[in-house]
């Protein structure tokens, strides 16, 4: 009887960086490059820009249809685009506007990356000014060329 080997490969990750790049063996077709950590950054700047539109038809236009929202002041999931459109319509009339303090970005490959971090929300309720201090979780996916937001969380930090 013939045993099966068991093989190790180790690989770089210049040589990981250069198999990545290649046409996808399936397909044939080649695979676009993971983008930066800037780049992934800058998708929050399109979302906070969003909100000061005060559509939340087009804040949800950034999430996927089967995205999970976890917001920040409300105690409901958000799981679908009517639940997400409904959390925006109550949020934006504070006209939120947000200021990353810390953030960490993931690209995990040419189409997934995850923004965490801390930022500061001013609510500019009728009665004056609230600053929110909160902790977030955005996790993107690109789809149809389209980078659009899967799970983002964000939670008031507890000292605050």
């Amino acid at each position: 009887m013939h045993k099966p080997t068991v093989r190790s490969i180790a690989l770089t990750a210049g040589a990981i960086a250069a198999l990545t790049a290649c046409a996808d063996p399936i397909s044939g077709v080649a695979q676009d490059d993971p983008p930066s950590p800037e780049q992934v950054a800058e998708l929050f700047d399109t979302w906070n820009e969003t909100l000061a539109t005060g559509d939340p038809e087009a804040v949800a236009d950034l999430y996927a249809p089967d995205a999970v929202l976890l917001p920040t002041v409300s105690n409901e999931v958000r799981t679908d685009r009517a639940g997400i459109v409904d959390y925006f319509t109550g949020f934006l009339p504070n006209k939120p506007s947000a200021v990353i303090e810390q953030s960490v970005v993931n690209v995990l490959d040419a189409d997934n990356a995850i923004d965490t971090g801390v930022y500061r929300f001013t609510m500019n309720k009728p009665e004056g000014p609230e600053i929110v201090d909160a902790r977030y979780t955005f996790v993107y996916e690109k789809r149809d060329g389209e980078w659009l937001i899967v799970n983002h969380h964000s939670s008031e930090m507890p000292e605050s």
